[in-house]
């Protein structure tokens, strides 16, 4: 799953007008940014395995820390409780949490069964999407026309940058997850890591994104 949760990104929008997309990127992505650092530091194990699915070549071996049920509920917890701390939302807060657990349950659809309930457990969640291309370009890619459509119709552009710019970000999505599923395998674990790190440069791009649009709605 990768535009699918930028989908569930964009989307809040039409129920948090107030948030920055970057904000909202960053919590609906923020465990796939943690989850690198840990490969980088050796706390998290994956393996680079062709055709071990039809959609990705990983086979996520240890990830308890950044993507276990009870961590992720943790997570969620911080992410929301920091906004709370800046912003005085509550319901800022709310959403944001929700948006990082929404990371971990779309990833129960798409992965193979290798998503523990919480560190150290044996019982490993995951209804395997990605056993089939069709399905699950057939989940993701709704979820994120979806995520656009509410976007768009949540926001107006208050110039060119912000028309153009949305619409560039759209594109280079689409570009990166097609990538993604019709490129070659990663050469090894450290460039997994370095690339997955390159993701920040989405969170910064929807923060200049949403900086030259404006709410149709007050929050």
């Amino acid at each position: 799953m990768f535009i699918g949760h930028f989908g569930i990104g964009l989307g809040a929008k039409s129920v948090a007008p107030g948030i920055s997309l970057g904000t909202l990127f960053l919590a609906a992505q923020f465990i796939d940014f943690l989850w690198p650092t840990l490969l980088l530091f050796g706390v998290e194990r994956v393996t680079i395995a062709p055709g071990a699915t039809a959609v990705t070549p990983l086979i996520f071996e240890h990830y308890p820390i950044s993507h276990s049920l009870l961590a992720v509920v943790g997570w969620a917890t911080l992410v929301g409780g920091i906004y709370l701390l800046l912003r005085r939302s509550l319901f800022g807060a709310f959403v944001l949490g929700v948006l990082v657990i929404s990371h971990w349950l779309l990833d129960a659809i798409v992965h193979q069964p290798d998503l523990p309930l919480f560190p150290g457990s044996t019982t490993l969640i995951g209804l395997n999407a990605w056993s089939s291309l069709l399905l699950t370009l057939a989940i993701e890619l709704p979820l994120f026309a979806l995520g656009v459509w509410l976007y768009v119709h949540s926001t107006r552009a208050t110039d060119a940058r912000g028309r153009w710019g949305f619409w560039a970000l759209v594109a280079f999505l689409l570009f990166i997850y097609t990538a993604n599923l019709f490129g070659t395998p990663p050469p090894n674990i450290e460039a997994i890591a370095w690339i997955g790190q390159l993701q920040w440069l989405l969170v910064l791009w929807g923060y200049w994104v949403d900086s030259h649009r404006a709410a149709t709605r007050r929050t």
